[in-house]
C-alpha cells in the first residue's frame, strides 16, 4: 500500500470490525498486535503497553459487568484505526461508556477514518459516552464536530 491513499479510495476500501470478545479478532491481527498499533498510533499521547493490554482485556473480558467493545478499521488486512470502549457499569454523572482510546495511523489521518470509527462506536454504545482528551490534542476539534461536549475538567491526585 502506498503512503498516501486518496480519501475516496480510503472510504470505499475501509472495513470496520466489531470485536466483543477475544474470539472475534480477525486472523490477520492479534490482541498483542493491536496493542502495538495503539501504542504507536497514539503518540505523543501514549499510554504504556501494560496499560493498553489491560484496557483491551477490560473491554472484552471485564471483571465486573458487561463487556465493552473494540473497533478495528482496516485497509487490505492492515489496521489503520482502532477504538477501545469500556463499560463503566454506571449511569448519569459517570456515563455508561468510557471511550478509552481512539487511534488512527499517521498515513491516513485526515481522511475520515477516525470520524467513521467514532460514529460507529456511538451507534454501538449502550448509553452515553465519556472521553478524556488533552486540551492541546488536535483531535479535540473532531470530537466536538461529532457532537461531544466539554463538560468537566479532570483533576487527579496521584500517589
Amino acid at each position: 500500500m502506498s503512503d498516501s491513499v486518496p480519501d475516496s479510495e480510503t472510504s470505499s476500501r475501509l472495513r470496520i470490525h466489531e470485536l466483543r470478545g477475544f474470539e472475534d479478532f480477525p486472523s490477520w491481527i492479534s490482541p498483542e498486535q493491536l496493542a502495538v498499533f495503539l501504542h504507536g498510533s497514539l503518540k505523543p499521547y501514549e499510554d504504556t503497553m501494560p496499560d493498553i493490554r489491560q484496557g483491551i482485556a477490560g473491554a472484552l473480558k471485564p471483571l465486573l459487568g458487561k463487556a465493552g467493545f473494540i473497533l478495528i478499521a482496516e485497509l487490505d488486512r492492515e489496521p489503520v484505526g482502532a477504538l477501545v470502549m469500556l463499560r463503566t457499569g454506571m449511569k448519569g454523572f459517570v456515563p455508561e461508556n468510557l471511550l478509552l482510546w481512539v487511534a488512527v495511523a499517521p498515513k491516513v489521518r485526515g481522511k475520515g477514518v477516525g470520524s467513521r470509527v467514532i460514529r460507529r462506536s456511538f451507534e454501538l454504545a449502550d448509553g452515553d459516552v465519556k472521553l478524556h482528551v488533552e486540551y492541546d490534542n488536535p483531535a479535540k476539534q473532531l470530537y466536538e464536530r461529532l457532537g461531544m461536549i466539554n463538560k468537566y475538567a479532570e483533576m487527579r491526585y496521584i500517589k
